[in-house]
């Protein structure tokens, strides 16, 4: 194992360590369920902060994708913390009111965060369509390009020439119905005008 991971790991069980040394040290092994129930959604709310990184879409924005989510689970656990700390300190009998309570925090985190995952996924789509069609503009001109080094008739060329400059200087969005049309274009063989 890597020295960062190893370091990365004991950063996240100092935490776990703290908080289990406490409660237990503090308030021993016999609590009511109300108290196991908070510190079963601490830890949860805990693993789901620690889970994020897993769940962020690889791409280009992945950092944007990522503080987002990353926002989204700190505040819950922070939340859920406070909401979990505050249940344990009562200790009611009853259990009804804590979990009602804590399931609905993290139903809410749940909504949150499977929402923003939804948007990252729809923008990075968006973003691959996006470097595609630029993609298809930058490949046609660089094979026209080369095309027009191998023209010697000059009314040809100038023909070749505003096509590529039309092409160079086209907007990369296309219509979708062009998609197979420009994936042809761009497979047909190479002809060499002299």
């Amino acid at each position: 194992m890597e020295k960062k991971n190893a370091l990365w790991i004991i950063l996240y069980l100092i935490f776990l360590i703290i908080f289990n040394t406490v409660f237990f040290v503090i308030g021993g092994i016999k609590h009511n369920v109300s108290v196991w129930l908070s510190y079963y959604f601490i830890h949860f709310a805990y693993f789901q902060l620690l889970l994020t990184p897993f769940i962020i879409r690889k791409s280009k924005s992945a950092a944007v994708f990522g503080f987002s989510l990353y926002a989204i689970s700190s505040v819950y656990f922070l939340v859920e913390f406070a909401t979990g700390i505050t249940f344990i300190l009562v200790s009611t009998k009853s259990f009804k009111v804590p979990l009602l309570v804590q399931i609905f925090i993290a139903g809410l985190y749940g909504i949150m965060l499977i929402s923003h995952m939804i948007a990252n996924e729809h923008t990075a789509d968006a973003e691959e369509k996006r470097q595609y069609q630029i993609a298809y503009v930058k490949d046609a001109s660089a094979k026209l390009k080369n095309l027009l080094e191998t023209i010697n008739d000059k009314e040809i060329r100038k023909k070749v020439e505003r096509v590529y400059d039309a092409l160079y200087s086209s907007p990369v969005k296309s219509h979708p119905n062009l998609e197979q049309i420009e994936t042809k274009i761009l497979t047909l063989p190479q002809v060499f005008v002299n």
